[in-house]
This record gives structure tokens, C-alpha cells and sequence, in this order.
């Protein structure tokens, strides 16, 4: 392992006072909380905690400028989201600085994520000028012989976006970015933990021209269950935790959603596959933002024949990865978003241990951080393989037979992505067809997403897709056109 980074650059000083935006205006709330860096414990923002009056005037806000926001061409939503991609990438050091403070995440993580949203933003410009509908023939019935018909697109109307804080710039992107596309309004509730993050993006789409109402951003605990109820939402879209999410399910009725949940990140390392090549990758994207990704790779599970091989190498590469100060450029694997979180993830290792898995390196907790951990030999009943650890910890099982770990999958809770290393086109095959998840990575790892595929998973890890183009599709309803002639 190597050892805590001990550069420490300077933080920015003084917190910010961080205002909510309702149609158009920047807007300060009775009550807020303070926002403190995980890694120093310093309060870095003092952020509103928005009211339900709040919330009312953003809903209202919001239904008010649905009419415009809808007749508003396509072009000049595309043009926008241009202007708002220009000036993401502009500020990338700032928001990132900011990023890091709030979610202790490494910074140069936060910049890649940044640099990244802007590929959000511009795909999003391609799709708003591509909504389309398509000509149903209907000369297949008597009933239907000489008439024409269309199916088109329109908004839905107004979208309620609730984000997380481990992606909080890309996330926020994905919910804002499609709504604007599509002709839609967006009352959207930022995570609690990082509200400065989400107040730099609400500037740069207000000084890119978004029309008042089309964007308005409560922050907060308050408001979340009030917003996914309200009669006045058309569409939910929501990334977070399985629980969270079958409770905004509960409270949608008959409005449609998208839920973004989570993962256990599976990957499977066969016998005849390259472990030189799929070590360091699984190793990697365990540890890349401090493993809190729902697609970060949790369990590895490795042919018997490979399997010491494959736990030698990750360790070794593992132990290459520095932690400590997120601001430090060095620094690989940064904090978890708090102590609390951090306590978690130490207990679970400990729990792992105590069942008879055993720690190749790291486990140790340092406040509000985890080192990297490698725990071997692992069974399918312990935490850190059936449940979503969120932290820096990838576990190693052995396995002889592939259709054992197929089924294991399958009928996990989970099913959001899962990775597959193998040199066999027909075994790939076999995967795409047995793995009941949302994607499946021929040659990679379970962590794999480039922001214009469709992405989501099954069961618990979610419904429907994010992409701007999948994200658009949801955010848009069809009417059927009949010419009766």
C-alpha cells in the first residue's frame, strides 16, 4: 500500500451561501445547513433547506413556462445546451475544486467528470434537433385500407430530477440536459452533499439563456417526497438507492418513471481469459471515486485455475493507488462522503473477515476514509458481495462452473451491469443470453459507460434508460395522428 498523500494544497477559503433558483430568481431559503469537506471536516457552504412554499413556487414556476418551453425550436434548445457545454468545460477547474471540497472526491476524478458532462450536454444538442415520430401503414385491415396515419412526439410536460452525490455535475446533467432537449420544464432537488456543485451548473445554464421557470433547483431533505407526489409532475427521473426509489414508485401513480438504482457490480473472470489485462482493469474500477459508483466492480468471481494468479495481481496493483487529500493531484482514491459512510464500509470488511474471507490489503479506516481493500475468498451471503458497498473494496471468489455464476447473478436482487473477460465469442454469447442485468461488458469490466448508450438496469438496479436519446424518448409522449379520408 502506498502511503497517505502528504501534499496539502490549499482550500479555497470561507464558505459560500448558496441561494435555490425559482423561476429565474435567485432565490434564499428561511433555514440552511452547513455543507462540510469530508476530508478536513471544515464547513465549506452553507446551503438552503427549501420549504414546501418553496417547492410550490417551483412547481408553479415550472407549469407556468411549460407552454413556452414547449413551442420553443428545437435549434435553439440545441443552441443552449452548446452554451452551457462551453462554459461547463470553461469553469472545469473551479466546479471541480468545488466537487472535491463537498464529496471528498479525488480531483483529478472530479475534473474527468466534469470535461466528461460536457459530452451530456452536446449529445443532448444532437438529439434535440432528432425527436421524430414515424408513419404507421394501416392498409394491413379493411378498416384501416386509404388512411394515414402518424405517431408523433411532443413534451410531457413537467419532469421532476432528484440526483445523487457521487456523480453530482454528470448526473445532474443527465436530468437537466434531456429535459431542455425535449421541450420540458425541470423542477430538480439537488443531493444534500453537495449543493455547491449543483449551484455552479444551475449558473452556467441561467447565463447560457434558459428561460425562466425551464430550470429551477431546490435543495435540501425536505421537499424529495412532496415533488414525486405532486399532481402538477408529468414525469419522475431519479437516481439513487433501490429504497428510495420504490418509494418515489409508490408515490407516482399513474405517471411514468425513471429510476436509476443500484448495483453490486459483478464481473467474471473465466479461465481462458487475459488476467495480465483484466486485473488491473477490475482493480481500477473498484477503486476509481472511492468505489462509489453503482457500477463500480464490487465481486470478481475467477476460475479456480486463475484465481491466485488474478488475487496476486490486483493486490499488487491496488497497492499502487495513493490516498489521501482529494485536492492533491496524486491522490487516486479520496474519502467517502462521510464518516458515517466510511464506519459502514469498515464494519462490513470486518463482518467479511470475521466469516473467514480474508483481507489481501488495506480495510483500515482513516475518519472519513477507507483504504483500498482487497478481500479474498469471499461467500455469497457476506455484505460486500449481496449488498451495494459504495466504498473502495472489491472481493474475489473462485468458481468451477460458469453456469453456477450466470444463475448466482441472475437471481441477485441486482441487475444493473456485469462484465465478462473471455477469449470465447461462444461463451460471450452464452453470457449475453444467461446474465438477467441491463448490460452486459464482453472483455471489460461491470464499470462501463460512455453517456449516449442506453443505461439502467433490472429488478432492483432500476427502470427504464439513461442516454440523452433513451432520456428524451421517456421525456416525450406519442399522440396518434389520423388522416380519416
Amino acid at each position: 500500500m502506498s502511503p497517505v498523500s502528504v501534499a496539502k494544497p490549499a482550500a479555497s477559503a470561507g464558505p459560500t451561501d448558496i441561494p435555490m433558483l425559482i423561476g429565474g430568481q435567485w432565490r434564499k431559503a428561511a433555514e440552511s445547513y452547513e455543507v462540510r469537506d469530508p476530508y478536513r471536516n471544515e464547513t465549506v457552504a452553507h446551503a438552503p433547506r427549501s420549504s414546501l412554499a418553496d417547492l410550490d413556487d417551483a412547481l408553479d414556476a415550472a407549469v407556468g413556462a411549460k407552454a413556452s418551453a414547449a413551442a420553443t425550436p428545437a435549434y435553439e434548445r440545441a443552441a443552449l445546451l452548446r452554451r452551457a457545454a462551453t462554459l461547463l468545460v470553461a469553469r472545469a477547474d473551479r466546479i471541480a475544486e468545488v466537487m472535491s471540497r463537498e464529496t471528498g472526491k479525488a480531483i483529478k476524478d472530479a475534473r474527468a467528470e466534469i470535461i466528461r458532462s460536457q459530452d451530456t450536454l452536446s449529445l443532448s444538442a444532437e438529439e434535440a434537433v432528432r425527436i421524430e415520430g414515424e408513419h404507421i401503414p394501416l392498409d394491413a385491415s379493411a378498416m384501416g385500407a386509404g388512411k394515414i396515419c402518424f405517431m408523433l412526439r411532443f413534451p410531457v410536460g413537467v419532469v421532476a430530477g432528484i440526483t445523487p452525490f457521487n456523480a453530482p455535475v454528470n448526473l445532474a446533467c443527465h436530468k437537466i440536459a434531456p429535459s431542455i432537449a425535449a421541450g420540458n420544464t425541470l423542477v430538480l432537488k439537488a443531493p444534500p452533499q453537495s449543493p455547491g456543485v449543483i449551484h455552479e451548473l444551475a449558473q452556467i445554464f441561467v447565463e447560457a439563456g434558459t428561460p425562466p421557470g425551464v430550470l429551477n433547483v431546490l435543495y435540501g431533505d425536505i421537499v424529495g417526497p412532496a415533488l414525486v407526489s405532486d399532481p402538477r409532475v408529468d414525469f419522475i427521473t431519479f437516481t439513487g438507492s433501490p429504497r428510495a426509489g420504490a418509494q418515489i414508485k409508490a408515490a407516482s401513480g399513474l405517471r411514468r418513471v425513471a429510476l436509476e438504482l443500484g448495483g453490486n457490480g459483478v464481473t467474471i473472470v473465466h479461465e481462458d481469459a487475459d488476467i495480465a489485462e483484466a486485473a488491473p482493469v477490475c482493480a481500477r474500477n473498484s477503486m476509481r471515486l472511492a468505489g462509489q459508483s453503482c457500477i463500480s466492480v464490487q465481486t470478481v468471481y475467477v476460475h479456480r485455475s486463475r484465481y491466485d494468479t488474478f488475487v496476486e495481481l490486483v493486490v499488487a496493483e491496488v497497492k499502487k493507488l495513493r490516498h489521501g487529500d482529494p485536492l492533491d493531484a496524486a491522490t487516486d482514491v479520496g474519502t467517502l462522503i462521510d464518516e458515517a459512510a466510511a464506519r459502514r464500509v469498515e464494519s462490513w470488511i470486518a463482518e467479511a473477515a470475521a466469516d473467514g474471507a480474508k483481507v489481501m490489503t488495506g480495510g483500515k479506516r482513516h475518519g472519513a476514509q477507507i483504504e483500498p481493500t482487497v478481500i479474498a475468498g469471499v461467500k455469497p451471503d457476506m455484505k460486500v458481495v449481496c449488498d451495494e458497498v459504495f466504498g473502495p473494496v472489491i472481493s474475489i471468489a473462485a468458481y468451477d462452473d460458469i453456469d453456477a455464476v450466470f444463475r448466482t447473478v441472475s437471481d441477485s436482487r441486482f441487475g444493473l451491469q456485469t462484465g465478462i473477460f473471455t477469449a470465447s465469442t461462444a461463451l460471450a454469447i452464452r453470457a449475453v443470453r444467461s446474465l438477467r442485468t441491463g448490460g452486459v461488458i464482453i472483455n471489460g469490466s461491470s464499470t462501463w459507460r460512455t453517456d449516449q448508450l442506453a443505461y439502467g438496469g433490472v429488478k432492483d438496479s432500476g427502470i427504464g434508460r439513461e442516454g440523452p436519446r433513451y432520456s428524451i424518448r421517456d421525456m416525450t409522449e406519442e399522440r396518434m395522428v389520423l388522416f380519416n379520408y
